[in-house]
């Protein structure tokens, strides 16, 4: 069928057949399509959406329009899991829970990406550490997978390679809002790694990348419908991002902070809360734990007797780390040589606090991009941010700055400032993990 009549099907919400849909991608992969044909589809699919038969179809046409990991030549002992989220401010648990699962069993080949908006970067932090390869040739990759049981390292050019163009001509086409586009985006290239199963983390709250918290479930349901309708059993949690995950925000101090994690100096706070959840669920999943009891067991043997850090060491060096990274970490991660504390204009507690903001000072201090391809500062942004219902006053600052200026640390104690709700009454913290989507059948709905 030619290109202009699949347009016009959907334009005028009718549904497309798989086979439909597979020419419409391969036109997008070969360039025998045009942008103008593809911002169209786009549009017609923005405007009138997908059923969940479409959606499945769409996913994995972009997910074989490339390579496919194949992981059975290696003979792996345990399953090939991973994990993704939508992203956060803090969200540093990749860096905790590929370890922690591989040490449990688990095979984590996890492909990861740069900071986005107000969100951080999995690959910008781990570039933190000094050597680190986010880019290895594939034996390497493989190898660490095998060996390690992890290896976090950024998407080759060769999976899901129709997304590249598809989701550029998105962006300039007003098309990105789209729940079966994003889904297709995700999971094509998540699913182009080979997995026997997935978890997703799909953020809710002020520092989530959907709008609302209804926004934040329809896209976490699709996920798992789609992901579930491919062929990839997929489970999804709702979790909260109303504040930041971790008590800091950037690069280097998240680094920092997921190796008091993995080495058990710290057992506790948000971020260890939400990492064991999903590392649960990747042990159910892959049959590693056959219950929940069993999996929070193995989970903690793995921290406690310094299985996870081991293997996190293991990735560090495998690409490129130093060999030492966890004994001598404060020696390695850079530092910021302005650090400020910010206090309230006057003492209370914290009420509520507007994630995104946050997110977005981190980044005018130089932790995240202003535009594509600028260089990052690995060790600027905020430590010790004040959580939900914690009482702030001369001796509790909302957080510390690290900053490279002392104009950088004026600028972001403003923004700190504005972004805080402090009152006389305790709030209480929102709950961390809102809920699990597990998949139901819903063949022919819209998504």
């Amino acid at each position: 069928m030619l290109p202009q009549e699949i347009i016009r099907r959907k334009r005028d919400g009718q549904v497309l057949s798989g086979e439909q849909i597979r020419q419409f991608v391969a036109g997008i992969a070969d360039d025998s399509i045009g942008d103008g044909q593809i911002g169209a589809f786009a549009m017609a699919v923005f405007l009138n959406g997908m059923n969940a038969d479409e959606a499945v179809a769409l996913t994995t046409t972009i997910r074989d329009s490339g390579e496919v990991l194949d992981w059975r030549g290696l003979d792996l002992p345990g399953p090939v899991l991973d994990k993704h989220s939508t992203g956060g401010v803090g969200d540093v648990v990749s860096l905790v829970l590929g370890p922690w699962v591989a040490a449990c069993g688990g095979h984590v080949p996890m492909i990861s990406g740069r900071g986005l908006g107000h969100t951080g970067g999995t690959l910008d932090k781990l570039e933190s550490i000094p050597g680190y390869d986010v880019s290895p040739d594939n034996a390497t990759f493989r190898r660490l997978v095998r060996d390690a049981g992890v290896a976090i390292i950024g998407q080759t050019g060769n999976l899901a390679t129709a997304d590249k163009r598809f989701y550029s001509i998105r962006d300039v086409t007003a098309t990105v809002e789209s729940i079966p586009l994003i889904v297709a985006s995700i999971l094509g290239k998540k699913l182009a790694c080979g997995l026997e199963a997935l978890v997703m983390d799909v953020k809710a709250g002020s520092g989530a990348f959907m709008p609302t918290d209804a926004a934040s479930r329809e896209l976490a349901e699709a996920i798992v419908t789609v992901a579930n309708g491919a062929g990839t059993p997929t489970t999804a949690l709702l979790t909260d991002m109303n504040q930041v995950l971790a008590s800091c925000a950037g690069n280097a101090l998240e680094v920092h902070e997921a190796t008091t994690l993995l080495t058990g100096e710290r057992h506790d706070g948000r971020l260890f809360e939400v990492t064991r959840t999903l590392a649960v669920e990747m042990l159910l999943a892959g049959g590693l734990a056959d219950s929940r009891e069993a999996a929070l067991e193995r989970l903690d043997s793995a921290l406690s007797s310094g299985a996870a850090a081991e293997r996190f060491e293991r990735m560090v060096a495998g690409l490129g780390g130093p060999g030492d990274f966890l004994a001598h970490r404060e020696r390695y991660l850079p530092q910021a040589p302005i650090v400020r504390a910010v206090h309230a204009n006057q003492p209370g507690h914290v009420q509520a606090m507007d994630t995104r903001a946050l997110g977005m000072a981190v980044v005018e201090l130089g932790g995240g991009r202003l535009k594509s391809g600028a260089t990052i500062d690995h060790a600027v942004g905020l430590a010790h941010v004040a959580a939900i219902g914690e009482a702030v006053d001369s001796e509790r600052p909302l957080a510390l700055v690290h900053a490279r200026t002392e104009a950088d640390a004026e600028r972001a104690a403003q923004q700190i400032h504005d972004t805080f709700v402090i009152s006389d009454s305790r709030a209480t913290p929102p709950t961390l993990v809102h809920d699990v989507i597990r998949p139901i059948t819903h063949a022919g709905e819209a998504i």
